[in-house]
């Protein structure tokens, strides 16, 4: 019999159940944990007025051979000087994403060379990334026509505001780490969770949002918990992640169905409900799971390593210190005890962080523990001291100027 992880792309899935196991299987790849990813993303305004809207035409003319083939069909989509490649958001937004590499200070090198190419394409085209998490400046708006992003927003449109924020306004900063083997992997899962409370109040900078104070630190957060919920949201925790990941993505709403010009799906279509026989005749793919997951918007998601996706782009290289932080946190150079202990106080409160940043006495307590316990190790990720002091006096900065006015 031909298992899931070998059956052909193009095979129907039997049941769910198949589906399942097919998910389980490959989101949480074992191994030692080698590898360090990072992602970086920004919005993009015209040089001499942020509020401009941005066209796919300026756009395209300033990435020129980098740009994706979702932006120019036929692009060559060739790599930046150190290998990352560019892709582009629906609502223009500039995505950075290199290969991954065991050394982490050869990663901060080729991203930050990489990254100033980039600038340096926008600029000359009179075009510059944005330092926020979330568009200040201009309400969303699609720039991308491909099938794909029409669907998501024709999908997202309905459940209200947040899903076209989420895909036209918002950019991040993703970084990526090994599952790491069997006996780590649930408790990895759990330490990037919960440190996420007081990493995402630690480098919060969306308040704004189309000119106005929305009254959240990150709001970026809040636009991509509110994108899908409970699928974009964090999910419950549990001792067994590849098999909880696995039944989430079987409940989560099919958003393109890739059949024909249009990919609107029928509504209220779960890949649960269409791997077990939904739509007569029509049976989803091993395909078809797959691109499914790609629209899968947790703020930790599983790929085979697992992807940060919490933590608000950053200005210039502002990127570097979380990077190191969560590197040198998940590095193994401390137990993994110590970093759930450190972030113990917020563990949960993913609200209170996203809306009240480092003012909410619990977020602090734990971001100040954590920046205790990672700037202690970040030697380890085996970056010259010069630049372990620099982020090191960066993050103490940033919890020892708070005063932490409210009460948990």
């Amino acid at each position: 019999m031909t298992s899931p992880g070998d059956a052909p792309a193009t095979t129907p899935i039997g049941s769910r159940a198949d589906a399942e196991g097919f998910v389980a299987m490959v989101c949480f790849k074992h191994g030692p944990p080698l590898l360090h990813g990072v992602e970086l993303e920004w919005t993009v305004h015209h040089a001499e007025d942020p509020r401009r809207p941005l066209d796919a035409d300026r756009l395209s003319k300033a990435l020129g051979d980098h740009a994706p083939a979702t932006l120019v069909r036929g692009s060559p989509q060739l790599p930046l000087g150190r290998g990352a490649l560019v892709t582009v958001e629906p609502g223009g937004q500039v995505e950075l994403s290199g290969p991954a590499l065991e050394s982490i200070p050869r990663l901060i090198d080729d991203t930050a060379a990489d990254a100033a190419e980039l600038t340096s394409l926008l600029l000359e085209a009179g075009l510059v990334p944005g330092d926020h998490g979330l568009d200040a400046f201009r309400t969303p708006r699609r720039i991308l026509t491909v099938p794909r992003y029409a669907a998501m927003e024709a999908a997202f449109q309905q459940l209200g505001p947040h899903g076209p924020r989420m895909m036209c306004s918002t950019a991040g900063l993703q970084i990526c780490l090994d599952a790491g083997e069997p006996d780590q992997t649930a408790l990895r899962w759990r330490a990037l969770h919960d440190l996420g409370p007081a990493l995402v109040a630690l480098f919060a900078n969306s308040r704004h949002r189309a000119g106005a104070d929305t009254g959240w630190a990150s709001a970026r957060t809040q636009a991509t918990f509110g994108t899908c919920a409970p699928f974009t949201e964090p999910p419950p925790l549990d001792s067994d992640p590849a098999a909880a990941w696995a039944r989430m993505a079987m409940e989560a709403p099919v958003l393109c169905f890739r059949r024909g010009d249009s990919w609107d799906a029928p509504a209220g279509l779960t890949f649960g409900a269409w791997a077990d026989g939904a739509l007569p005749g029509d049976r989803p793919t091993y395909d078809d799971l797959e691109y499914h997951l790609s629209t899968l918007f947790p703020p930790v998601r599983p790929r085979g390593y697992l992807e940060v996706r919490y933590l608000d782009a950053q200005t210039g290289d502002g990127w570097i210190a979380p990077t190191l932080l969560l590197t040198a946190l998940m590095s193994g150079a401390v137990p993994i005890d110590h970093v759930l202990a450190a972030a113990e106080p917020a563990a949960g409160r993913w609200f209170p962080a996203a809306r009240e940043g480092l003012e909410d006495k619990a977020v602090l307590d734990a971001a100040r523990a954590v920046v205790e316990l990672g700037t202690r190790v970040l030697d380890q990720t085996g970056v010259t001291p010069e630049l372990s002091d620099q982020v090191a006096t960066r993050l103490h900065r940033i919890v020892d100027d708070t005063p932490g006015r409210r009460a948990s």
